[in-house]
């Protein structure tokens, strides 16, 4: 059986937190279920008709998703081949509750998972955490995550093999 979970990110290796955590919970439940996860953050593509026509979504993610993110969320697939059958990162354009709906309908989504910590508000960025929580289609569930400012790993991909 496959399932298909959102998880709302803003491309930091922080927000990996949350991916880390959960596959951390579904691995402990032990079900044979495998999860299409896809990554998600909310994206402003403007109202410029060049930006619109031009832009793909390999060069919004060129602007917006680093390098390590790839890398670390690499490192998670290949700690849980078992559970995870494949991860998308994506991005939603939409600034409607019922757009909202329609993308998570047509992607088959029935979990998500969000922290309010993390704040995707920059390089067009914008939080979707208001519409998965309005989302009646949704079992949404929100997960601490917890920031240490000593952390020496803070940015690196060291950064992933921190304990949650």
């Amino acid at each position: 059986m496959t399932k298909t979970i959102l998880i709302a990110t803003d491309y930091s290796l922080e927000s990996l937190t949350i991916l880390k955590k959960v596959l951390k919970e579904k691995n402990e439940k032990e079900e044979e279920t495998k999860y299409n996860i896809l990554l998600v953050s909310g994206y402003d593509m403007g109202d410029s008709i060049r930006d619109l026509l031009f832009n793909t979504k390999s060069t919004i993610f060129n602007k917006i998703r680093p390098q390590e993110f790839c890398d670390a969320y690499s490192i998670l697939k290949n700690k849980y081949p078992h559970l995870i059958n494949k991860i998308i990162c994506d991005i939603f354009t939409g600034s409607f509750q019922r757009t909202f709906n329609n993308y998570v309908k047509a992607e088959n989504i029935v979990e998500a998972y969000y922290s309010p910590s993390i704040k995707s508000r920059n390089k067009g960025k914008f939080d979707i955490i208001p519409y998965i929580k309005k989302c009646r289609d949704l079992d949404s569930h929100e997960i601490k995550v917890e920031t240490t400012e000593r952390l020496p790993e803070r940015g690196r991909l060291a950064e992933i093999f921190v304990e949650v």
